[in-house]
């Protein structure tokens, strides 16, 4: 009875001992995060935005129509826009953003510049985050930089508005880009055409804060970065599309090829001729008249059989369904001789096809080479040699469509000083996104434990795993063979033995003397006891290596089987 409630007790102790290193576990991944307090920064530019209780006074959403000629349907802006903190991995408190709040939807929104931004012979710099709380598969998260003019109505803004420059993130499908375009106005025509960047990074799509950073200076050269990482640099002249300037000259429109051109630089040999031996009909296969039956073809033998193992359905009618008839299978015969069925020659490759005759080619002697029409100057040339000095800029407008709603924008920089970007970069998006990452970092998923075989544990390494997984694999095979259960975990049978004896020990020293066993009785039984279990492990360990070497047995004459067949 005694020895009952000890194991009892241990037994529990093991349960609270998991329990407490469970619990133990869950409290350290639900640890808080310490996160920074949202302070307004002190720095200064012709446009900073980061969404203060003030923000209505500033921006304004757009319900207008959307202007698009390739389709007849009518799109509107009903997009609804929000200032809140974000409700996936919020990284500093207190901090707001304007958030796109509705999937498959148009959105836009606008605010003016207190002054417009003339940035001629100046850097821009252009600066903002973006949050995509719900990822993005479909839709961009791209800003505009529109055109200061006195028709600049927020509640008229759209996608017909005319930008300066556009820059940002945008995915969809296998398009995933972080724009950098702006239009450029043609000296000669004073039309407007957009200047794409030949080859724009990918933007990130991830749920912490990305900062997108775009520098234009006055030299035409420009450099792009996320999270304050230089991803491209280049320049304004030579690496947009189209080119911002034309081709001095151009293909003569009116040049036309003459009609004796000769452009065939190689002909057919007028000369050549189908040799008198040469057979066009001739097989490309003939029948190997030199091969031989096998001998152990078995010409006899159908291919197929009907399925021995096939039965007659129970609902089969005869009279409804027709005679049954089973499914034929491959003839098992066949498979171990060289074939079965009416034996026929094989074929081979005819030695005498040559195939269709064709002449050879030659150099065509009359060839004046590829044509191409006279170069003439291009009535539509100019140089503008910089195209860094963008027209003046009156307002920022988001306008997007997307089918991710919880996107977020915050701390846009819009101004002349990659100082002060660089300043509010390191105020606000690196202590917060050291924030954001250690809370994802401590909510990501554990990885998985590596599984190890219980005959691979040890004793030391984890008690309580240890005696768990042997007792659970002794058990385990001790339901189909206790024999087996002994061989394969002798540790566990020992142990059980063990506790077999002591019982027995104890229940026979109870009914033998009710009163009290004296002291010589008690260590009479200890050594009984002791001389059992001792017995019971040399008997398991002896087990234990029978099964061994039985397995080595198994084993070798496995190898031995297979080193002969190979």
């Amino acid at each position: 009875m005694r020895l009952a409630i000890g194991a009892a007790i241990a037994l529990a102790a093991v349960g609270r001992a998991e329990e407490a290193s469970a619990a133990s576990e869950e409290s350290a991944s639900s640890t808080s995060i310490v996160k920074p307090t949202f302070t307004p920064t002190s720095l200064k530019a012709p446009f900073l935005e980061q969404f203060t209780d003030d923000w209505e006074s500033r921006w304004k959403a757009s319900h207008a129509k959307k202007d698009d000629k390739s389709t007849e349907e009518e799109w509107a802006y009903v997009g609804n826009w929000a200032v809140e903190e974000p409700s996936v991995l919020k990284g500093m408190e207190g901090d707001k953003g304007l958030v796109i709040k509705d999937r498959a939807a148009h959105h836009a929104i606008s605010a003016k510049f207190p002054k417009a931004i003339n940035p001629k012979g100046k850097d821009l710099v252009v600066q903002y985050e973006v949050k995509l709380q719900n990822g993005l598969e479909c839709g961009g998260a791209y800003m505009k930089l529109l055109q200061d003019n006195k028709a600049l109505h927020q509640e008229e803004f759209s996608n017909a508005s005319p930008y300066i420059i556009m820059f940002g993130p945008d995915k969809c499908g296998a398009t995933n880009k972080v724009h950098f375009i702006f239009r450029h106005k043609n000296p000669k025509t004073g039309e407007y055409e957009e200047k794409h960047l030949k080859n724009p990074p990918m933007a990130r799509i991830v749920k912490t804060t990305s900062l997108y950073t775009l520098h234009v200076r006055p030299d035409n050269t420009f450099e792009m970065k996320i999270d304050g990482e230089s991803v491209r640099n280049g320049t304004l002249l030579e690496d947009f599309s189209p080119a911002v300037n034309p081709e001095k000259e151009i293909d003569d429109p009116n040049d036309k090829k003459p009609e004796d051109w000769v452009d065939e630089a190689r002909i057919p040999d007028p000369e050549a001729k189908k040799p008198e031996d040469w057979d066009e009909d001739a097989p490309f296969e003939i029948v190997d008249e030199e091969a031989t039956k096998p001998e152990d073809w078995l010409e006899d033998e159908p291919t197929t059989i009907p399925d021995p193992e096939a039965e007659k359905p129970e609902d089969w009618d005869d009279e409804e369904d027709g005679d049954w008839i089973p499914p034929t299978v491959a003839n098992p015969k066949c498979d171990e001789v060289s074939g079965c069925g009416k034996w026929e020659p094989p074929m081979k490759k005819n030695p005498a096809f040559k195939g269709k005759w064709s002449p050879e080619y030659i150099d065509n002697p009359a060839y004046k080479g590829e044509w191409k029409p006279r170069k003439i100057k291009n009535p539509n040339y100019f140089e503008d040699k910089t195209p860094a000095k963008f027209e003046p800029m009156g307002a920022i407008g988001f306008e997007i469509w997307t089918m991710q709603n919880d996107i977020l924008f915050d701390n846009i920089y819009i101004g002349h000083s990659i100082e002060d970007a660089e300043k509010l970069r390191l105020e606000s998006f690196v202590p917060k996104l050291a924030a954001e990452k250690a809370e994802e970092e401590a909510n990501a998923p554990k990885p998985a434990e590596d599984i190890k075989s219980p005959s691979d544990l040890v004793f030391k390494d984890d008690p309580v795993r240890y005696v768990k997984e042997k007792t659970a694999l002794f058990f385990d095979i001790a339901k189909r063979d206790p024999v087996e259960a002994i061989k394969f975990v002798p540790e566990v049978a020992g142990g059980l033995g063990v506790i077999a004896v002591t019982l027995l020990a104890l229940l026979i020293s109870t009914i033998a003397a009710p009163a009290a066993p004296s002291k010589a009785q008690v260590k009479a039984a200890a050594q009984k006891a002791k001389n059992a279990a001792v017995d019971a492990k040399d008997k398991a360990a002896e087990a234990a290596a029978t099964g061994a070497e039985k397995a080595q047995a198994e084993v070798n004459k496995r190898t031995t089987r297979s080193n002969a067949s190979s």
